[in-house]
């Protein structure tokens, strides 16, 4: 097993009762804990308490962690997750358990802990962890876990700067020694003049501040193709509608997705919400719908905001079209899908289709008085806009970004 001079720091060193690695993506973090995990838990055998993994979700669990150990150790020595949240191992019986809800972990409460790893803790439940640090309670109780950087007012941060019994170890991206220069170069791309930049590529717990889209407002017109060039099939078109309500927008946005996965704003439509009705707002749906189909194709899904099941239905009743709710997505992965894509060179706007989109892009910033990040929504930037854009690609978001 290749290690860098950090991993082998870690495997020397932690030997603290909470031992955390934090840090950029692909940095090398988890790729050690494969080689931990069966260390600590072959150290801890036999002895009084419970061996658990914890992450964001069992699905995260599954595929960020059993699946790897069984693909170097083999399923004998590492099970799958079972239905009852269990999992064999290296011996011992796991609970595997995701920890984004409190009531997750509620098969364990009460119980001692010997040994913990837990994968991506930034996005837990804080009484999670809460409840885990009167658990790990044996001598020789110990937790592992990673994290990428957040809001330096998160409450991990906040835990890591106190006077716990902690390793701490930080990374950044060239850390990773082992990732080929031509993939760091264009992580670092993707990521540039964005807060991801300053948390997944150095590694920093940084304040969103500022411009949420700043390459694009600072070079609007690179991300404008004319019509004439945008492909003549694609893979996917999508359309996103959102509802307005008393001094805000109802918005479309239509989204084609190529088959090498650059996303083409086609069309775009702001439309004040105060003093239309329902069906002056049914006529307009119908119209963009119609504009689509004669222009670019007819569309494989139109996502509407969930919230509005009355007029969806609407819709539905007076049309044929592929109508399905939102399924909103978390804002800040559907703001990262478009950093991404933006900063990797995918993320297109068809010339004079899209004005409503570009002025909403070029105003979207931080709420700078939230102590989590947060799209601000005062009526100072056009917000339906953006989420009838997110609405039109988020199905799509793993497909984009594959991650």
């Amino acid at each position: 097993m290749q290690l860098s001079s950090k991993q082998k720091e870690f495997w020397n060193n932690a030997n603290k009762r909470w031992n955390i690695k934090s840090g950029a993506t692909r940095s090398g973090k988890t790729y050690l804990d494969y080689y931990i995990i069966p260390k600590r838990i072959r150290e801890v055998s036999g002895k009084e308490g419970l061996v658990v993994i914890m992450g964001n979700t069992k699905g995260t669990l599954q595929r960020n962690i059993i699946e790897p150990l069984q693909n170097i150790y083999g399923t004998f020595l590492v099970s799958d997750i079972h239905s009852d949240n269990t999992a064999f191992l290296f011996g011992e019986k796991c609970y595997c358990l995701g920890a984004d809800k409190i009531n997750q972990v509620d098969r364990i409460r009460g119980s001692s802990i010997k040994y913990c790893y837990g994968d991506e803790v930034v996005t837990w439940h804080e009484d999670v962890f809460n409840m885990l640090k009167s658990r790990l309670d044996k001598e020789y109780s110990k937790f592992d876990g990673t994290c990428n950087p957040d809001n330096p007012n998160h409450w991990f941060y906040k835990f890591l700067k106190s006077d716990a019994d902690i390793y701490l170890q930080e990374y950044t991206l060239d850390d990773n020694i082992f990732l080929p220069k031509s993939f760091i170069n264009n992580l670092k791309k993707e990521y540039f003049g964005t807060v991801l930049y300053d948390r997944y590529i150095l590694g920093k717990w940084a304040l969103a501040e500022g411009l949420i889209y700043k390459i694009f407002a600072d070079n609007t017109e690179s991300f404008i193709i004319s019509k004439s060039k945008i492909p003549k099939r694609f893979d996917s078109i999508n359309i996103g509608h959102d509802f307005g309500g008393n001094k805000s927008n109802h918005a479309f946005v239509a989204t084609g997705i190529s088959f090498d996965n650059h996303m083409y704003k086609l069309r775009a439509k702001s439309i004040k919400a105060t003093g239309m009705s329902f069906n002056e707002l049914e006529i307009e749906f119908i119209n963009f719908v119609e504009g689509i189909i004669r222009d670019y194709g007819y569309p494989d899904g139109i996502y509407c905001d969930s919230a509005e099941q009355t007029m969806i239905n609407s819709y539905r009743q007076h049309t044929n079209y592929p109508i399905y709710n939102s399924i909103k997505k978390p804002i800040n992965d559907r703001i990262r899908c478009t950093c991404l894509l933006m900063g990797s060179g995918r993320y297109h706007i068809v010339e004079n289709e899209c004005n409503d989109l570009i002025n909403g892009l070029k105003t979207a910033v931080w709420d700078d008085k939230s102590l989590d990040d947060k799209r601000l929504d005062d009526g100072s930037s056009d917000i339906d806009i953006l989420d009838a854009d997110e609405y039109s690609f988020e199905y799509n978001i793993y497909k984009l970004i594959g991650r």
